[in-house]
């Protein structure tokens, strides 16, 4: 318990000090960004029955490689998506299912922005959904098999980015991936 009260005020310590930093925000042609984020919403691994449910989690890697598109706040990313979530399911017997869900993806975006630090973008996704699944406990010899389903997913996802420093920011985004609603960290270099 100690550690985790430790580890919440050295994050507190950290975001203060990153916010405090002054500096004058841009995006050019040739940054990266990533953002780590955790999800909500969404209809996978819902109702009851569902137990130890792992929340949906996304890592993105984004490269802008068009800056001034058509003023000198707007330009084009390009990226990598990556999501997970998974659950368990358990009937009164001990028997039930894992499930879970991986989306391996590309995404590219427009980003304007309308007020100094904040960086608003909407954007397309296209990936591979792969949703896997493993029965638990003895079914018997008549029941063991464990089905599989895969296809193509794309979305729509718009959110934004405030840039507390140059290369910090925390973001929040809606759209379908792993989840209908993601809030996370994004850092550029």
């Amino acid at each position: 318990m100690k550690t985790v009260k430790l580890i919440r005020r050295a994050s507190l310590l950290m975001f203060v000090a990153l916010a405090t930093v002054s500096g004058a925000w841009s995006q050019e042609k040739g940054d990266n960004v990533v953002t780590v984020g955790i999800g909500f919403g969404g209809n996978l691994y819902s109702g009851s029955g569902y137990t130890g449910k792992m929340p949906p989690v996304s890592l993105t890697y984004e490269r802008f490689i068009l800056g001034r598109l058509w003023d000198d706040k707007s330009s084009l990313g390009i990226g990598g998506y990556l999501g997970y979530t998974s659950a368990k399911y358990s009937y009164v017997s001990g028997l039930g299912w894992k499930y879970s869900d991986v989306i391996l993806g590309v995404r590219g975006a427009v980003h304007y922005r309308f007020v100094d630090r904040l960086d608003t973008y909407s954007g397309l996704l296209l990936g591979y959904d792969i949703v896997s699944s493993k029965a638990t406990g003895n079914w018997g010899s008549n029941i063991n098999y464990s089905p599989n389903a895969s296809a193509v997913a794309w979305s729509w996802f718009a959110g934004g980015r405030y840039y507390f420093s140059d290369v910090f920011a925390a973001y929040a985004e809606i759209g379908y991936g792993i989840a209908w609603f993601n809030v996370g960290a994004a850092l550029k270099f």
